[in-house]
């Protein structure tokens, strides 16, 4: 978590205070009684916070900390953040900056904070100001937080007024950004509005001594929301406990929905068999990992390995899917992740999901399958009645609550790359904490592309993408698409008149933004996004030499990129290099059947051979079926011309037979690289060539030792590893002649290739131990989700350089 520097850094301005807000006038009746003691002089301070602050506690954390230091002054929220005034001595106001920094409440998140100081006013109290009234331009909504440890005593302990209330939160935790419908972050504003507070939960919320504080999602059993199971025909189930039925229920074998935060998952005994098959058949995920969630790392542990950094990542209060390498005993059913080496494994977040892992007189699972609650790739279900509908023919029963999710959020997916966290899918527990950025940018809204899409709003020096929204493949994606952007408008205040989309003209994304009544239009390049993205969120603004591997991508020549050179600054590119084009046959309809990529690349390599190598390699492949794919390779006819690394991917593996079909982008490089053996490596040198004024890394020869060394009975293993390094190699060789050409040292990863931690780490630390700085992404997925960010900043740099009209 991103904290201001330390105090020593901390600005300091001199000048006398400004007048006080006339519409915080009114004050929380709270004093600190005393005087200043010691022979020090006294000193006032002016202190503005910024950042994830609001909604989070924060405010009763600065009233503890000024009492408890023994100063007098105000704290209150306005339409930027937080401000405050302290005054005491300077011991005592470095012991109240000290703990501002040190001692925050875990859900918060400084970005900014300076320091001024004003004229004394010799109070003798400080107090909590009612809120400043304003647009809200600075605020940050925050993050959905998973239960805390004080609540979660307190859920556990039968003493406990809340003990076994499954919507238990305070300030610290509970549902944030899914609940809010519009800004300031009041309970009116969330859906927790029709939830009238009994007398003992409004005091809690008025004492700011209290953990409860401001908490906006505060309840009890006797105000707040409750649970019911229903049968998937709408039917309540009779049960005095509808935790410990679900539990049963979910030991008998059956399926059952269960309502979260950002909505609903679908949860079965991960660690049998034939519920997760039958999970599989009626969801249609064939193939693709289900997600699993575990009571504890003890549990976790007897199935994967867990580093001290993926425990950190596991324990944060955001909760996310951490990918762990399966080991031990591995109860967890195989077909939870088929072919796949690692699970993604997540820890309970909310009360509910502690209480199903505490059910009344049931032994639980050590592991639930929590995986999505919808059908193929349409959104995640959020809504009581849409999971009656959506779900019928998946689910046996539903587990419901009455609270509304006013906002989807499929969980965040991480993983450990070099010691650090590296995000695969940003969503809940991220957004819409906002990506911090070096220099000013106007208020823009990115668009996104089609695959794995997020939105991007920035102002300032913030840019906030929004959750995980997924594939633009039917018109409920894009309702949802649609829906976030209107809602994110909303609880930023921000309605820009300028758009930034993908070149491509057939994504929805494009759609959207060219009907969008605006005042600017900005096209920008889906490979110059994602390098802007990778440099927007390491504060740089190059030029780099710019590695943008990935599936598909349309490029300014009207071919399709995906393996990219490229020296790029925030406002333009030049594309230096390419992995060597090939024909992909029946376009994005080889990307579910690799094996036309195989042949394509077979053609490329071994030419008039290539069909009887095809025959020998591909027996499972109809024959009448690859004659049609030979000729239309042979005429050019839907075959456009591409340089992508992830298709290359897709080939080899294909090639291999390790994925001749696939039911989800990109699992046929996933399982390639899941089935490496990187004890036992083939070696296949890279072939650069120059032409004109482009690298070339050829492939052809590759294509023809891959063949030759499976056909001799070498294992698909150790050429897998020798493909992987084939790639590390020619990547890194055309970053140094790139550098050679023009003089740029410093270069940045993107594209989702780079999900590849193997080439990720091998490619990055080459490159370091020659010298090369080299920036990576950390909290911006590298994949698609990562684009919007690029989109908008790439359309900033081009309007402040008069590029674009």
């Amino acid at each position: 978590m991103t904290r201001t520097p330390p105090l020593s850094n901390l600005t300091l301005n001199s000048g006398a205070s400004g007048s006080p807000c006339p519409l915080c006038a009114r004050e929380a009746v709270l004093e600190f009684k005393g005087s200043h003691t010691s022979q020090l002089p006294v000193k006032r301070y002016r202190i503005d916070v910024t950042g994830t602050i609001q909604g989070v506690g924060f405010r009763p954390f600065v009233y503890r900390l000024a009492v408890g230091s023994g100063l007098s002054g105000y704290v209150r929220n306005n339409p930027q953040g937080v401000e405050m005034e302290v005054e005491g001595t300077e011991d005592r106001l470095d012991v109240f900056l000290t703990g501002l920094l040190e001692k925050s409440p875990p859900a918060s998140l400084i970005v900014d904070l300076t320091r001024t100081e004003v004229n004394p006013k010799g109070e003798s109290r400080f107090i909590i100001q009612t809120s400043a009234d304003g647009s809200g331009k600075e605020l940050v909504i925050p993050p959905d937080i998973s239960t805390c440890d004080e609540c979660l005593a307190e859920l556990l302990d039968p003493a406990d007024r809340r003990y076994r209330y499954p919507f238990i939160n305070c300030t610290n935790c509970g549902p944030r950004y899914t609940i809010v419908k519009g800004i300031p972050y009041d309970r009116d504003k969330t859906t927790m509005d029709p939830f009238t507070m009994c007398e003992a939960c409004r005091q809690e919320y008025e004492d700011p001594l209290d953990r409860r504080f401001h908490a906006q999602p505060n309840a009890c059993r006797e105000c707040g929301p409750s649970l019911m199971l229903l049968e998937i025909s709408g039917r309540k189930v009779p049960s005095e406990d509808p935790i410990a039925e679900t539990v049963r229920r979910l030991l008998d074998g059956e399926i059952v929905a269960i309502k979260g935060i950002g909505g609903f998952h679908l949860a079965v005994d991960a660690t049998r068999s034939e519920p997760v098959r039958r999970l599989r058949e009626r969801k249609r995920r064939e193939e693709k990992p289900f997600a699993i969630m575990s009571p504890d790392l003890v549990a976790v542990r007897s199935y994967a390995s867990v580093n001290p950094d993926e425990e950190r990542l596991l324990l944060h209060p955001s909760r996310p899917i951490v990918l762990l390498e399966k080991a031990g005993a591995r109860p967890i059913a195989e077909a939870v992740a088929p072919g796949n080496r690692y699970l993604g494994v997540m820890l309970p977040y909310t009360p509910l999901h502690h209480l199903l892992f505490h059910a009344n007189g049931v032994e639980p699972p050590i592991a639930l399958v929590m995986t999505s609650a919808n059908l193929g790739e349409e959104p995640i279900v959020m809504d009581n009645r849409e999971a009656l509908e959506r779900l019928s023919g998946i689910a046996d029963a539903v587990l419901v609550h009455d609270r509304e999710i006013e906002q989807r959020a499929d969980d965040s997916v991480i993983r450990v790359c070099s010691g650090n966290p590296y995000i695969i899918r940003r969503s809940r527990g991220y957004v819409p904490a906002p990506v911090m950025l070096k220099g000013e940018v106007g208020e823009i809204l990115g668009c996104g592309a089609f695959l794995k899409v997020s939105v991007c709003l920035t102002r300032g020096k913030r840019a906030y993408l929004s959750q995980h929204i997924g594939d633009l493949e039917n018109e409920l994606a894009f309702d949802f698409y649609s829906r976030t952007i209107a809602h994110l408008e909303r609880i930023l205040d921000l309605r820009p008149k300028i758009v930034a989309h993908d070149l491509h003209p057939d994504y929805p994304s494009t759609r959207y933004a060219l009907e969008r009544e605006v005042e600017v239009r900005v096209a920008v390049q889906h490979h110059h996004a994602h390098i802007v993205s990778c440099l927007a969120e390491n504060g740089e603004s190059g030029p780099v030499i710019g590695l943008s591997c990935d599936g598909t991508g349309l490029g300014d020549d009207g071919t399709i990129w995906g393996g990219e050179v490229l020296l790029a600054d925030l406002s333009g590119y030049t594309r230096l290099g390419h992995f060597e084009p090939f024909p992909l046959p029946g376009g994005d309809s080889a990307i579910r059947e690799p094996w036309r990529t195989a042949y394509s690349l077979l053609r490329e390599s071994f030419g008039g051979e290539s069909r009887a190598i095809f025959g020998r390699l591909f027996p499972e492949v109809d024959a009448e079926r690859a004659g049609l794919i030979g000729q239309m390779l042979e005429r050019s006819l839907n075959s456009p011309m591409t340089s992508s690394l992830g298709r290359l991917f897709d080939g080899v593996s294909a090639i291999l037979g390790i994925s001749r079909w696939v039911t989800y982008e990109g699992q046929a490089a996933a399982h390639l690289e899941m089935a490496m053996n990187q004890g036992e490596v083939r070696s296949y040198p890279p072939a650069l060539q120059i032409e004109g004024d482009r690298i070339i890394m050829r492939t052809c020869a590759l294509i023809r030792s891959i063949v030759e060394d499976l056909e001799a009975g070498h294992p698909s293993g150790a050429i897998s590893a020798g493909f992987h390094d084939f790639v590390v190699d020619s990547l890194y060789e055309a970053t140094r002649l790139a550098s050679e050409r023009t003089g740029v040292r410093t270069v940045a990863l993107s594209g989702g290739c780079f999900q590849n931690v193997y080439l990720l780490e091998a490619l990055s630390g080459k490159l370091r131990r020659s010298g090369f700085p080299v920036l990576v992404h950390r909290n911006v997925p590298p994949n698609d989700g990562g684009i919007s960010l690029g989109q908008a900043v790439v359309a900033d740099s081009l309007l402040r350089a008069g590029k674009v009209d």
